[in-house]
């Protein structure tokens, strides 16, 4: 069984990140899976990772013109999701680069914040 979380964490640096299982989120997990499943209260854990992800402060994509260079675009936002999204990204970011569809707001760069405001449900 596999089990995460889907939230907001602390800015996170691919390059020197700390990648192992804090004492925490371990606890936060077991406790999680024993009210849920709790026939695996005390199944024993067979590996942890951790999984960084990119993502927004909304949790919406951004697909937008690089605010100094116009001939680069940015796409991203996708996290670990991203890629049931593809085709239809594809698509935006396809219509967008060929002037054939209007500006989605929630993707510019624009509507993005330091601030985190993303909602997980």
């Amino acid at each position: 069984m596999k089990l995460a979380f889907d939230r907001h964490g602390p800015p996170f640096d691919p390059d020197s990140g700390d990648r192992l299982t804090g004492a925490a989120s371990a606890e936060a997990a077991r406790n999680f899976l024993a009210e849920r499943f709790p026939a695996l209260r005390e199944a024993p854990l067979t590996e942890s990772r951790v999984c960084q992800y990119e993502n927004t402060s909304s949790g919406d994509f951004l697909i937008d013109r690089h605010p100094e260079f116009d001939n680069a675009w940015l796409a991203g936002g996708g996290s670990g999701h991203g890629f049931k999204h593809g085709p239809a990204v594809g698509e935006y970011v396809c219509a967008r680069v060929l002037g054939k569809d209007s500006t989605e707001p929630r993707f510019s760069i624009q509507s993005k914040q330091a601030v985190q405001k993303r909602t997980v449900f």
